[in-house]
């Protein structure tokens, strides 16, 4: 590991005898590249949580609750029998009616054991069909931050890499310029003219 003395800002801009083309042009790629990364990191990850946020509120205002009820006996305990945990549930089909009085079925998990006719509280999209509960107000808040602090990241990471692979390539260009300045002067190092 070679030593590095204090740290001088700004050194590849200053007027230097000892300045390089290949020192400008790495300060002009570190520069653009630190520019690129928070530019598309930051534009990125806010169109992403944007995206997320309006998608979770256009299901909260279009979903709906309807009531279902079961077709036929599920089998399993009694229905007087407590479950074990309110986690212990069973697939069943059920039966439901939407806005327009269509008639729509589906399979939902319900309380094993439950007679037919049970009412089950189901969700809906518009055309009727079962859906997950839409997230609330502050779950879709969390869901877009995450997803656009994640997307954000990820965009950023590309011009940065590839910011990286530019100055490692310029660096390796410069050591090998001083390697063959060296081999040029290296011999004569030492020799004094008399």
């Amino acid at each position: 590991m070679a030593f590095r003395g204090p740290q001088v800002w700004f050194w590849r801009w200053r007027r230097n005898p000892l300045r390089r083309r290949v020192d400008v042009v790495e300060a002009w790629v570190v520069l653009g590249a630190w520019a690129l990364t928070v530019l598309a990191g930051v534009s990125a990850g806010l169109a992403a949580a944007r995206s997320v946020d309006s998608g979770l509120a256009r299901d909260r205002a279009t979903w709906h609750q309807a009531v279902a009820r079961v077709v036929s006996r599920v089998p399993g305990r009694s229905a007087g029998q407590k479950p074990k945990s309110d986690g212990e549930r069973v697939w069943a089909q059920v039966r439901w009616t939407v806005a327009d009085g269509s008639a729509h079925t589906g399979q939902v998990r319900v309380a094993p054991g439950s007679p037919a006719g049970t009412p089950v509280r189901v969700w809906t999209d518009p055309q009727g069909h079962l859906v997950t509960r839409p997230a609330t107000a502050a779950e879709a808040t969390f869901r877009a931050g995450l997803l656009g602090t994640l997307v954000g990241t990820a965009a950023g990471a590309v011009p940065f890499v590839c910011g990286r692979v530019v100055r490692t390539s310029l660096e390796r260009r410069r050591l090998a310029h001083w390697d063959a300045e060296w081999a040029r002067l290296g011999p004569r190092w030492g020799h004094t003219t008399g």
